[in-house]
């Protein structure tokens, strides 16, 4: 099943909800308005569509493989990086000034979704090389700025996070990775890291690894961790390629999915022959990122970009799952349909339990496709607004969106390519028709760049008790006036959207008060309906925007423009609205009354 770029809908979302032209005012994003947007989305569906995606399947038969150190990519993955980075892809939207297009993020996003979409092992590279230039953007000095970050926002290096170790997981105060300091100001790393994305591959002349690891004489835990540039070659003052590095793959991982992305164990220090030891002795060559000591605070830069991206992941494998599906609903013949409008065996599309999945499929992915592309654009403004209160006020919008964009956007990608493999029937269970893959490949999402679960606790405790619940409850005042706009409108398709929202709205406020009022008398009973909690604020936060858009779909009818595709985002509306907001209700009793027994069973008796 080929993929085809939601450009319709994506724009849309750009032009009515994100709103495009209000980002496009700030100063440095002038020329990107909707005309610009719809030019490089369109440019970027081409690559997508004609060069990535037909490797998706070649990637899961035939993965990177490895072979004494060194890792080959599937054939074809080399050279559709190379379009990739010559088409100024990877720096879509980083600075100008490091050879970047310096574009918004609410236009970068969109892009992303399509190059995950046609083949999510692919785009694991560029994701994780656009958080590590965030990070060194932010607290790189210049004379590491100068040296790598070029390289990188043209493609021509990819870069890596190491954070996790064998005994370190989530948990980083146990990194044991050390790094000692020498006389010309670098360091000498030693330690192992593991489930490193492309940490080592073909595809790219150098790789720029971001080291978390511990100097002599650090605070123990998370207080004493610091960040080092650790490049696979060591660059020489002209910017050429010296010496190989002290760093070597020792092995990659074999997976469930995402298969054609290298998931390396990184060896840092072990004196391999033909590197920089070979003259100075053990250790990788590393240069401190900002100070010591606050490794953890900057990659927390790097790991919330990759959070975001991660989100737009879920979105992508939903709708490459949801295209497949319908297009095999359409073609698949079984069964007369219950209402007798077929006398024979028609197309499966017919069967209204058929028809439910799609709906649900179709709502979830462009319900999170809505929140991604409104979240991107309070980013944009929170980072380059003029205004320092605007700034503020979005930034806080922002990350209290990222939790949901990656922990409700990544677990209804699995719900979605779930579905794709039930609409499938037995052809869905045979891996030749590519349904199993996207299940596979989007279990992943719920899991790395932070479990569901360390989502939720970041939603409960940094974004909801930090601020007394200030941010939650503005939001659910700008919901608040959708509902208005809905009852206004006075038709049954935003009445009925209306009364849910409004519904999910109030259950939204009662569990933000229940966290309030028992995290510190109850912490238990509070986590342990931390993920309910995230599940039903994303649930609202993609119904509201979906409410939006009916609203925007109303107003549009009259005009002409596009009358099939207005109609289809009232009815996918509607939809959401009846089958999936409706969970809300149960999602706020299990936070409200279910956390003492999730508790109660001694753990002997597990």
């Amino acid at each position: 099943m080929s993929y085809s770029a939601p450009l319709k809908d994506m724009l849309f979302n750009l032009e009515h909800l994100a709103g495009l032209d209000q980002v496009a005012q700030i100063p440095g994003f002038e020329d990107a308005g909707l005309e610009t947007a719809q030019a490089v989305l369109e440019e970027c569906a081409k690559l997508a569509e004609g060069v990535i995606a037909p490797l998706n399947r070649a990637g899961d038969l035939a993965p990177s493989s490895w072979k004494d150190g060194v890792v080959t990519t599937t054939e074809g993955f080399k050279q559709a990086f190379r379009q990739y980075a010559e088409g100024g892809w990877q720096g879509l939207q980083h600075p100008q000034d490091f050879g970047g297009q310096g574009l918004p993020k609410a236009i970068g996003a969109a892009c992303i979704e399509m190059i995950n979409a046609a083949n999510l092992s692919f785009a694991l590279c560029p994701l994780l090389t656009d958080g590590a230039i965030e990070a060194l953007l932010t607290a790189g000095s210049d004379e590491i700025k100068a040296t790598y970050l070029e390289k990188m926002v043209t493609g021509e290096w990819t870069g890596t996070m190491n954070l996790t170790e064998p005994q370190a997981g989530s948990d980083l105060a146990l990194v044991r990775t050390r790094a000692e300091p020498q006389a010309d100001k670098s360091y000498k790393v030693f330690g192992t890291k593991i489930f490193i994305t492309y940490g080592e591959h073909d595809m790219a002349e150098n790789i720029v690894h971001l080291v978390l690891a511990r100097v002599a004489g650090a605070p123990e835990g998370i207080k004493g961790i610091s960040l080092f540039v650790v490049p696979k070659f060591l660059v020489n003052q002209d910017g050429s390629l010296g010496a190989r590095n002290d760093v070597q793959c020792v092995s990659i991982e074999h997976k469930l999915g995402i298969k054609a992305s290298p998931t390396a164990v990184l060896q840092f220090g072990d004196g391999i022959q033909g590197s920089v030891a070979d003259s100075t002795g053990a250790g990788a060559v590393g240069y401190l990122v900002g100070e010591e000591n606050r490794g953890l605070e900057y990659m927390f830069i790097m790991m919330n970009s990759a959070r975001y991206a991660v989100g737009v992941q879920g979105i992508a494998i939903a709708d490459r799952a949801y295209q497949q599906a319908a297009a095999f609903a359409k073609e698949r013949v079984q069964s007369r349909p219950v209402d007798g409008s077929v006398k024979a065996s028609a197309t499966i599309i017919h069967h209204p339990d058929v028809r439910r999945m799609l709906m649900g499929m179709r709502s979830l992915t462009e319900g999170c496709r809505a929140l991604s592309a409104t979240a991107a654009a309070a980013y944009d403004l929170a980072h380059h607004h003029p205004d320092a209160a605007q700034r503020a006020h979005n930034a806080a919008i922002y990350e209290f969106m990222v939790p949901l964009v990656k922990g409700y956007s990544t677990e209804i990608g699995l719900e979605v390519t779930n579905l794709g493999v039930q609409v499938h029937g037995g052809m869905g269970f045979i891996e030749e028709t590519g349904a199993a893959q996207h299940y596979r490949d989007a279990k992943i999402l719920t899991i790395y760049e932070g479990t569901t679960a360390i989502q939720a606790n970041d939603l409960v405790g940094r974004k909801t008790l930090r601020d007394g619940g200030a941010t939650a409850r503005e939001l659910a005042g700008q919901i608040a006036q959708t509902e208005q706009q809905l009852q206004a409108s006075g038709t049954p398709a935003a009445l009925s959207v209306a009364r849910q929202l409004q519904s999910a709205r109030l259950a939204f406020l009662e569990v933000v008060d229940y966290v309030l009022a028992n995290a510190k008398t109850q912490p238990n009973a509070v986590y342990a309906g931390s993920v309910p909690y995230l599940m039903l604020a994303g649930n609202l936060m993609a119904g509201w925007q979906l409410g939006r858009a009916l609203c925007v779909a109303e107003q549009l009818l009259p005009t002409g423009q596009d009358e099939r595709f207005l109609r289809a985002k009232i009815a996918t509306a509607q939809f959401y609205a009846e089958h999936i907001l409706v969970r809300v209700s149960s999602l706020r009793d299990s936070v409200l009354q279910g956390g003492n027994s999730v508790m109660a069973l001694a753990i002997e008796d597990f």
